[in-house]
């Protein structure tokens, strides 16, 4: 067997199973398989092994899952691919081969079952590659701050339950006026490689991750400049985000019959650690531009996401939304929530007549890290955080924000009943960076870092 060419991905992790993501290579002419075997670090016996058969319309990529694991539990695990030249062959006849397995032994931990206690997740968006004529550019450079992440990995105290990329993990328009990628080919390219680097894979390869689209992952400030031409770059975009981000997310239901649900009917989706929570919204697919229905979320979505806020039983709430909630920026180039106020209004005005309580809101997008709060000046119940994270990687031809790029001192909305009015409660950091988050029963706890996993900032959020 050999290693596998893009992963293994750890994704969507339950304290009962986790899905892993894989990718072989080869002659497409002879059938090919993926296999994965565990066992609980510690023990000496292998699992027979799981095999699933890799098609080349899936770029000879696909899932394993991993049943009957064990909460708050260590796995070991091999991964690898294999090729056969028996076209009898099956995921159930390959257990009867000989196997040599890779050599690499990989981990992953499984969640506690425990409802309230502490955890922690890494955030973060935006890491710009550029491949010209099939050449990565100083990939080794986005990679660094990917070698910082799993420094902090190693030694957090509780342990990363989760990665989450809030979107921009690919630039598909990294040169969109001299060579866009836009076939079908070069976009699974870029994610092969984007995907492969040394640091990231070594993160992804233990640590759940969790991932949600942005503009780039498509072309910038999608759908706002879209062509007649781009429905063929749409169409391939979407395919391989599915395929290299969105198959191994709680997108897919686990079905009775222990599959994965298949097509996609949305790429929202929730998962839940104990008493904390996540809505990961999809804010770029399901946008509508017209003049009198405007919309970021689509009515289901954002009927979903209400219901989710105001009924969930968890006690902290986080929304990833890959475009800033707030603050507003200076510019408005119509392509955050602040080009869509009736319904952030909406949304504002639902979590604040129900009360609902340790909501933030996540984000990425603007190449520059913060944390504010949202408060209204006629209802001192009213609370809503945001923590922004980005970039993982900057391109020089893109500047950061500065804390002068948003309005501050100003109402981001007024209403009857008063007015919702925004403060700054970090520096904006204007750097690459990433995010540590960690959840006790008092607060969140925000500590941005610097590529090299050296703090930046730390920011305290109170929990009530």
């Amino acid at each position: 067997m050999l290693k596998p060419t893009v992963g293994p991905i750890v994704g969507h992790t339950t304290t009962d199973h986790a899905r892993i993501f894989l990718r072989g290579d080869g002659n497409t002419d002879n059938p090919l398989f993926a296999g994965i075997r565990h066992r609980r670090k510690g023990d000496t016996t292998w699992s027979k092994g799981q095999f699933i058969r890799l098609v080349s319309y899936r770029d000879l990529a696909g899932v394993i899952l991993l049943k009957g694991l064990e909460p708050d539990t260590t796995y070991e695990y091999q991964a690898g691919w294999k090729s056969t030249l028996s076209p009898a062959h099956t995921p159930e006849t390959i257990l009867e081969l000989p196997l040599q397995w890779p050599k690499e032994i990989y981990q992953l931990r499984t969640p506690s079952s425990v409802p309230d206690v502490p955890r922690s997740y890494i955030v973060g968006s935006c890491r710009y590659l550029r491949i010209t004529a099939g050449i990565p550019t100083n990939p080794e450079h986005g990679d660094r701050t990917f070698a910082g992440i799993n420094r902090i990995v190693e030694q957090a105290d509780p342990p990363i339950s989760a990665v989450l990329m809030t979107g921009d993990q690919v630039y598909l328009d990294d040169l969109n006026i001299i060579a866009p990628d836009r076939s079908h080919p070069d976009i699974l390219f870029k994610y092969r490689t984007a995907f492969s680097q040394p640091h990231i894979k070594k993160l992804m390869s233990s640590v759940p991750t969790y991932m949600m689209l942005d503009d780039h992952e498509i072309e910038d400030n999608w759908p706002a400049k879209k062509a007649n031409e781009d429905e063929t770059l749409y169409s391939n975009a979407l395919d391989t985000y599915e395929l290299y981000q969105a198959s191994h997310s709680p997108a897919r239901e686990l079905l009775d019959d222990g599959t994965l649900s298949q097509p996609l009917t949305h790429y929202w989706y929730t998962f839940a650690h104990g008493d904390i929570g996540w809505f990961v919204t999809d804010s770029r697919t399901r946008r509508n531009l017209s003049a009198t229905e405007r919309r970021i979320l689509d009515e289901e979505q954002e009927q979903s996401l209400l219901n989710w806020l105001i009924n969930s039983p968890t006690r902290v709430k986080f929304v990833v939304t890959s475009v800033l909630l707030y603050p507003d920026r200076c510019f408005n180039g119509g392509d955050a929530w602040q080009a869509f106020p009736e319904q952030r209004l909406r949304l504002l005005e639902a979590i604040r007549s129900h009360r609902v309580k340790n909501v933030i809101f996540v984000s990425g997008d603007v190449h520059g890290s913060l944390t504010s709060l949202l408060a209204h000046n006629q209802d001192p119940v009213f609370q809503v955080h945001t923590i922004v994270s980005s970039p993982f990687c900057n391109s020089k031809l893109l500047p950061y924000a500065k804390a002068s790029t948003f309005i501050f001192g100003k109402p981001m909305a007024r209403t009857p009943s008063g007015e919702y009015q925004y403060e700054l409660t970090s520096k904006v950091i204007s750097q690459d960076n990433f995010a540590h988050l960690q959840v006790t029963a008092q607060s969140v706890r925000v500590t941005f870092y610097d590529r090299d996993g050296d703090p930046l900032e730390v920011v305290e959020i109170p929990l009530r």
